[in-house]
């Protein structure tokens, strides 16, 4: 059974329906990009699959072992996100939390696993610095750590790149593509279509009515990619 299957999904809020007849699923090892035009759904999807917001209707089940809270997000960064006062070590170390239960304290477990995640996204030195010190780069390595505290089977990423600069954005593609590559199933909303075209196992085309998903090779062929590169792609969503 894939981690998340997404059967018929109505996507909006307070009964206004941004985009319908969504179909999906993701698998480990997959690497899924959600393209879309502005205002398609692509952040909104996200918030559904966190369980941040509630379909309008349509189901979302999760199976292969995965559990709701096993799921890594690395949001959209604000600009009171990247000037946050709070050290390395303690924005990392609350990606453990789902893992707490009703502890109110972290245990050895937790900052091990801290350790090991900073470690592996090369953050480790800069554990006692505070963030909002940190470079743009610095700081998506930092965010990129705290998700990874919560699972070893999925990211969700929503637009990681933006204001990063374009070697930053290369190293951070890659550090994605090596997690990928270890079995974390990744789904990365994206304006990047050179990107997804690159990276991608799948991709999610978000319409408000008429959704594509397939293999990359398989949306390079289809009508959806057609008209998007006649549009000229998305800047957000």
């Amino acid at each position: 059974m894939a981690y998340i299957t997404c059967e018929d999904l109505t996507l909006g809020y307070d009964g206004i329906v941004i985009a319908e007849h969504i179909r999906f699923e993701v698998n480990k090892g997959n690497y899924l990009y959600v393209v879309g035009e502005n205002g398609s759904g692509k952040s909104t999807l996200i918030k559904t699959l966190l369980h941040l917001m509630e379909p309008l209707s349509g189901r979302i089940s999760t199976g292969d072992g995965l559990k709701p809270h096993e799921i890594g997000y690395l949001p959209q960064q604000t600009a009171v996100q990247k000037d946050f006062p709070a050290s390395v070590w303690e924005i990392v170390l609350s990606g453990t939390l789902s893992r707490c239960g009703i502890r109110p304290f972290f245990q050895k477990t937790e900052k091990k696993i801290a350790e090991e995640n900073m470690k592996s996204m090369a953050v480790w030195e800069l554990r006692n610095k505070c963030y909002r010190n940190l470079s743009g780069g610095q700081q998506q390595r930092v965010m990129l750590a705290r998700a990874l505290c919560a699972t070893t089977k999925m990211l969700l990423l929503d637009e990681p790149v933006t204001g990063l600069d374009p070697k930053v954005t290369v190293e951070f593609y890659s550090m994605i593509q090596e997690l990928n590559r270890r079995g974390i199933a990744i789904i990365m909303v994206s304006h990047d279509i050179k990107a997804a075209v690159r990276y991608a196992s799948h991709i999610l085309h978000v319409e408000k009515t008429q959704s594509f998903f397939g293999s990359k090779e398989e949306y390079l062929r289809s009508d959806a990619w057609k008209m998007f590169q006649y549009a000229g792609g998305a800047e957000g969503d």
